[in-house]
């Protein structure tokens, strides 16, 4: 447990993130999980900053109480605090008594030089993670080696053509990021040759020291808190037992993926250490402009231009959609910026049904015509009525 994690834990309340009480079983919390990744979840709130961090609040709650190792530290660790228990030896009260306060531990570690190997002088140079591994080992010094530890998610940005969001697509995305080294398969020993356990802490990771009544635990010097010796280090990963590699995975973009939406892959991110579970890879989707279709939610938007005499007497339009083109029907007399409506021809949805294709039609007013059409439209003008503008005529009498 690090120190940060530590601190975390004390000041956040995972029980009331789930929404669950404290006797919860696992099956509770596992069910109040699903229920709010369910709904907050980044492909389900697109854009949507604050059910993006309610998401993240509530899989990190889950990640400590699904976990009954974890569980057990975190209620023991907020019961020790919450109670007063662990008030001793830090500090003396003016009656005389001993007290503990917790901003001591982590005030101890806000100024200069925190973190660094000395630690902290009235804990005898013990850092803030030996405290909280010695309380939790039961003040032993037994301690364990460091746990399976998550990978790091990773964050990527893919652009789709207007038409592979619509519909979905299948592309390749090539990520360079740390991965496990394939000379050695991540235990950092030449191929031939095994890494051997530390005589120091005897495969723990960790070495136990007395201070006072406490038993705290640092990592190992000697393995650097691995538990394991390498003799004839790896000669592509230099004994590390991860490289940082170039790595191609297919992502599926459901059809009707939107600009600005986040698509979550779980487990493609960062491997694990020491055998802990890969990180999630999120793929923020960037979409093209089309030249001629734009999308208001799941319907596809076109303007089409016509002629005064298909506006005015009828017409059949033929438009194109993203399959096979269809003909709607232009009604006479139709105004410009009127909308028609093929159903169907939109984006589709996750229930097999799909959006509509909107087509605004626009009446297109030629810059020039010949003698003849001149001739015709002043016939025209002469054989119909004058547009509507009473109420325009009756402000402009009474200006």
């Amino acid at each position: 447990m690090d120190q940060m994690s530590s601190k975390d834990w004390l000041e956040k309340d995972f029980y009331a993130v789930l929404g669950v009480s404290k006797s919860a079983s696992s099956d509770d919390i596992k069910k109040a999980y699903r229920k709010l990744a369910r709904e907050l979840h980044p492909d389900r709130n697109p854009g949507n900053k604050d059910a993006e961090d309610k998401f993240k609040a509530a899989s990190e709650a889950y990640d400590v109480l699904a976990d009954e190792r974890k569980r057990k530290e975190y209620d023991e660790m907020r019961s020790l605090f919450g109670s007063g228990a662990f008030r001793r030896g830090a500090r003396t009260g003016g009656g005389g008594g001993t007290q503990f306060d917790p901003s001591d531990l982590f005030g101890g570690f806000t100024g200069a030089g925190a973190g660094q190997a000395g630690g902290d002088r009235r804990f005898g140079g013990a850092g803030f993670s030996d405290i909280f591994s010695s309380i939790f080992s039961g003040g032993t010094g037994g301690g364990t080696r460091r746990g399976p530890q998550r990978g790091r998610d990773v964050e990527a940005e893919v652009t789709l053509d207007f038409v592979h969001a619509v519909k979905g697509t299948t592309l390749p995305l090539t990520l360079r990021s740390p991965g496990v080294c394939d000379t050695c398969h991540g235990n950092g020993a030449k191929p031939g040759t095994t890494p051997r356990t530390c005589p120091q802490c005897s495969g723990t990771g960790l070495i136990s020291r007395n201070q006072g009544s406490f038993s705290f635990s640092e990592p190992c010097r000697e393995c650097q808190g691995s538990g394991q010796i390498v003799d004839d280090k790896c000669p592509e990963c230099r004994g590390t037992g991860g490289v940082t590699k170039n790595r191609t995975i297919n992502v599926r973009f459901p059809a009707g993926v939107a600009d600005g939406q986040r698509i979550r892959l779980s487990g493609r991110g960062e491997p694990g250490a020491r055998g802990g579970t890969a990180g999630d890879l999120y793929v923020q989707v960037r979409v093209r402009p089309d030249e001629l279709f734009g999308r208001k939610g799941d319907d596809l938007t076109l303007t089409v231009p016509i002629t005064m005499a298909e506006a005015v007497l009828g017409a059949d339009l033929r438009v194109p959609t993203l399959d096979a083109p269809v003909t709607l029907r232009v009604p006479p007399g139709t105004p410009s910026g009127r909308t028609l409506r093929a159903r169907g021809k939109g984006v589709a949805r996750r229930n097999a049904e799909a959006g509509d294709l909107l087509v605004t039609v626009e009446v297109q007013v030629p810059a020039s015509v010949s003698d003849e059409a001149r001739d015709a439209l002043e016939q025209f003008a002469k054989l119909t009525p004058p547009a509507a503008r009473e109420r325009i005529e009756a402000r402009l009498r009474r200006s």
